[in-house]
């Protein structure tokens, strides 16, 4: 890690810091004595400590993003229902970095333009409820991404173990074909 300039230095380190220890442990203390930095050191790169978890955020962005590219090929709800299944198993497997990306209160305005960033995602789903209902797509996306974001929720928190239910596929599979009826 010492071989990267130290803005990047301080994303990787609050990046595994998050991952390691959750949101709530991500303090800009945290990242720098990880980082092994004065906590002054950061002001240099991120004027607040928001400003470096936009930096952070940004990075799990991108890996989501990556991660919802649709397929060029498919039917839409089978495509939605493979947006959906990425996005789930990236709270799964980034719970912290999850609750991160929908903290507005800690990213809103505090740089990296995020919005910029994020919207493209919202608009995987838009896109291909657009293709099956181009009159209310935007509403039904809308609708399909609370009931997928409320079940990533769900998942990144273990809150379904206590159901039971570890294979959400059936259950997508649903929440699509209802938004898309």
């Amino acid at each position: 890690m010492t071989s990267l300039p130290l803005r990047d230095r301080l994303v990787q380190a609050g990046v595994e810091l998050l991952e390691e220890e959750g949101l709530g442990e991500l303090s800009l203390r945290a990242i720098t004595r990880r980082t092994g930095v004065s906590h002054g050191a950061p002001r240099r790169y991120f004027p607040t400590h928001n400003a470096l978890l936009a930096a952070i955020a940004a990075t799990g962005l991108a890996d989501l993003a990556e991660r919802m590219k649709p397929g060029s090929t498919g039917e839409p709800a089978e495509l939605l229902v493979e947006a959906a299944q990425s996005y789930l198993r990236f709270a799964a497997e980034r719970p912290g970095m999850f609750e991160l990306l929908f903290r507005h209160d800690l990213l809103a305005g505090a740089g990296g333009n995020l919005r910029a960033t994020s919207l493209p995602l919202f608009q995987v789903f838009t896109d291909l409820v657009g293709q099956v209902h181009p009159g209310d797509a935007k509403q039904r996306a809308t609708a399909l991404w609370t009931n997928i974001h409320g079940l990533a929720t769900l998942r990144a928190t273990n809150a379904l173990e206590l159901l039971g239910t570890t294979d959400l596929t059936p259950m997508v599979r649903h929440v699509v074909q209802v938004h898309l009826s």
